[in-house]
């Protein structure tokens, strides 16, 4: 019998150890999946809870009629929960952020992001372009740091041409503004941001410019629907009730129940940045109506 027959066989066993140690080290962040080539990661910024009074979402309604909306779908009648979740994309030479959450403009409910970003191991000064859906608190909040300095420096900020001139009327976020100026791409409804990577969609109605995003191209492109739906069930199964964040209000419900109609015809992959976290699914027709369905990454 030769030593080697007779050696321990203690360096075996370690050897699952030492790949599964490997494998931990290259696993993607929480919540990525990839558009086609590019590759992207959902970014927790946080929550948001409101009561079931008819004063945001169906107005006019009646607590009882959203309330068998909610418990048909197995959800609590007294509230309705969003998430937030703002999306970072990257393709070969650019790294691309939608929406920045809401910083310190709601507490301890938002301002999670940068957070995120240094979980996901992603250096804000590495940001190339932030796509803006709208200018509400919630989605700008984290352009700024808590110095009131940009928190993507290096970043171009794109902003629909007719909500750059909605927070230019706001005269809280002057500060916000004066240091945007050097950074702003306003840009026309549906404009070609980044040729086949990014193209603007018009979906105003919540905001004079709000501006959904399409990003990648055909089958493997995402549509980013910015705040045309908030709620993953009510939104979506009563895309025509009104919502009280609208800024008009009648534009906003066309171009809600348009964007999920099209979508459940086509197919079309979303990303619905309030909707239950990482965001990904698809709309689909559900009898005379539409129910959201999400995807498991």
């Amino acid at each position: 019998m030769t030593l080697a027959a007779c050696a321990p066989k203690s360096e075996a066993p370690q050897e699952p150890a030492q790949r599964s140690a490997a494998a931990e080290q290259t696993a993607a962040p929480a919540g990525s999946f990839s558009i086609g080539e590019l590759s992207a990661i959902a970014l927790r910024d946080g929550a948001f809870e409101f009561p079931n009074d008819n004063k945001i979402f169906g107005v006019g309604k009646t607590t009882e009629e959203v309330g068998a909306v909610l418990t048909a779908a197995g959800l609590p009648t007294d509230k309705l929960g969003v998430s937030l979740q703002p999306l970072l994309v990257k393709s070969t030479d650019r790294v691309l952020l939608f929406d920045t959450g809401a910083g310190t403009n709601f507490g301890p409910a938002g301002g999670q992001l940068q957070q995120s970003l240094a979980d996901a191991d992603v250096d804000p000064a590495s940001v190339t372009d932030i796509f803006i859906s709208h200018p509400h608190g919630d989605h700008i909040g984290g352009l700024l740091n808590a110095e009131g300095a940009l928190a993507f420096p290096n970043a171009t900020v794109h902003m629909g041409a007719a909500d750059w001139v909605f927070l230019q009327g706001m005269p809280a976020n002057a500060a916000l503004v004066t240091a945007l100026t050097p950074k702003i791409d306003a840009f026309a409804p549906g404009a070609d941001l980044v040729p086949g990577v990014v193209k603007a969609v018009d979906l105003h109605g919540h905001t004079p410019g709000h501006s959904g995003y399409a990003i990648g191209s055909g089958a493997n492109s995402l549509l980013y629907i910015g705040d045309s739906a908030h709620h993953y069930v009510i939104s979506v199964q009563q895309p025509e009730w009104t919502v009280s964040f609208d800024t008009d209000a009648a534009i906003g419900q066309k171009n809600r129940l348009d964007v999920i109609a099209k979508s459940a015809e086509s197919g079309q992959r979303i990303y619905g940045v309030h909707f239950p976290y990482p965001g990904v699914g698809k709309f689909e027709r559900q009898g005379d109506g539409f129910v959201w369905v999400p995807e498991t990454l």
